[in-house]
């Protein structure tokens, strides 16, 4: 069979079964182990491959990190840290016409890379602040089209999963390096729908709720949650610990921090322990499984045969980013950012390094793809999960939601063609 019928097969069977509401990871390893067979492999030598690749590829230190930040997210999740974060963000904004929106952006940043989830931060704040934009007349689409908006900025702003699950696929990647990169995007994500937030406010008139009555109180009870950012990173980038090192510190601090603010007792820990396993599990056996996908597709030869497809249209560097951007914003629609991140960082990251761009760019900007594929039908977790909590219909979400995406695209084409924006902050802290 030739390369083109196997890259062709591959992906075809993968989105056939996909589709047919087959599990990801699931339909991962059946296109993987069909593939494979139309390749001509044995199914004895399949068997025996495919067991060593799952095995092997969730066998990685770094990975130990994935499930520990899970687990300091979900303790975070379980008690006050959202009410706090959002009185906060209140001394910031409170002034500001429209405060609540801002005050949902803000929140969102801070409580997604606290939490390293986007879900939970559409969750968590969007379910505290719009009872309140409700409540005081704001437009129910303006306020849930800015929770979708801002929420994913917390998957770019570290400590968050991605970054480390791509630096293992790459390979010899700094994770150090990778949560760096990601604070400018991260932070011009939330700011992009705050100012089109604030113009939408000025335009229907929205009060600002003012700021805080007791302001030192306020920081007071936000300090101690916004001390594990700086502890984590600070740790992590000065060379104190390691990234998983890092999340057992964090998983640590916030059980003490429950503790103290008395949200957390056995019960509720053995429901959190449980909630942990099971969405760990999905997520490295998602690993385990893509894997035998990267096997197969080096075996066939996919990768080259993919970015000899691509560079043999152009020679022009900047289309080829344009062309890698469009594929990887139509994966976002319908592929979650774990199995995206696995399946395609061995497809693009050869080609975007043959045409010089860094593999931390490179990982920053598939993962802002991703981020982007959160806000969008028919998958985006995060858009789904806001217009639910406001109840929403999408189909009138949608008209309110256009601005904010393509503001989005214009800051990743920005983010594509001028490099220092996500590499300058690890290249001045001497990470690059």
């Amino acid at each position: 069979m030739s390369i083109g019928m196997t890259t062709l097969s591959l992906f075809l069977i993968f989105f056939i079964f996909l589709f047919l509401g087959v599990p990801i990871s699931v339909s991962i390893l059946l296109s993987s182990i069909t593939t494979a067979i139309l390749a001509g492999l044995t199914w004895d030598q399949i068997q025996f491959i495919a067991m060593q690749k799952m095995n092997s590829g969730i066998e990685s230190f770094s990975l130990l990190a994935v499930p520990l930040f899970i687990l300091a997210g979900n303790i975070m999740n379980n008690g006050g840290i959202a009410r706090r974060l959002i009185n906060f963000s209140q001394i910031f904004v409170g002034n500001i016409q429209g405060s609540l929106l801002h005050v949902n952006a803000l929140g969102n940043m801070f409580f997604g890379a606290l939490s390293g989830s986007g879900v939970a931060a559409a969750s968590a704040m969007g379910g505290t602040v719009y009872p309140v934009e409700k409540e005081q007349g704001y437009n129910p689409e303006l306020a849930t089209a800015v929770n979708v908006a801002t929420a994913p900025a917390g998957l770019l702003i570290p400590p968050t999963s991605a970054p480390i699950v791509f630096s293992t696929v790459a390979g010899g990647i700094s994770i150090s390096a990778m949560f760096m990169a990601g604070y400018v995007p991260g932070i011009a994500m939330a700011l992009i729908a705050m100012i089109i937030g604030y113009r939408q406010a000025k335009k229907a008139n929205l009060p600002a709720m003012g700021r805080p009555a007791n302001v030192g109180r306020v920081v007071w009870d936000a300090f101690p949650s916004l001390l594990m950012i700086i502890i984590v990173i600070g740790g992590i980038v000065g060379g104190i610990f390691t990234a998983t090192e890092g999340a057992g510190i964090a998983v640590l601090y916030t059980l003490i921090l429950s503790i103290i603010y008395k949200s957390i007792n056995l019960k509720s820990l053995g429901r959190i322990l449980l909630k942990t396993a099971e969405t760990s599990g999905v997520v490295l056996f998602l690993i385990s499984a893509s894997s035998v996908m990267s096997w197969v597709m080096a075996y066939t030869g996919i990768p080259e045969a993919i970015s000899d497809g691509i560079l043999g249209l152009t020679s022009n560097k900047y289309i080829i980013f344009l062309l890698m951007n469009i594929i990887l914003l139509l994966v976002g629609m319908f592929m979650d950012i774990t199995p995206a991140i696995l399946i395609f960082t061995p497809i693009f990251l050869p080609i975007a390094q043959s045409l010089g761009m860094s593999p931390i760019h490179f990982g920053i900007l598939l993962i802002y793809n991703m981020c982007i594929g959160t806000m969008t039908p028919p998958v985006g977790s995060i858009l789904f999960v806001a217009s639910g909590i406001s109840k929403v219909k999408l189909e009138n979400l949608a008209r309110t939601l256009v601005p904010f995406l393509l503001a989005n695209l214009v800051m990743l084409l920005l983010i594509t063609y001028i490099p220092q924006l996500v590499l300058f902050i690890p290249q001045a802290m001497g990470l690059l």
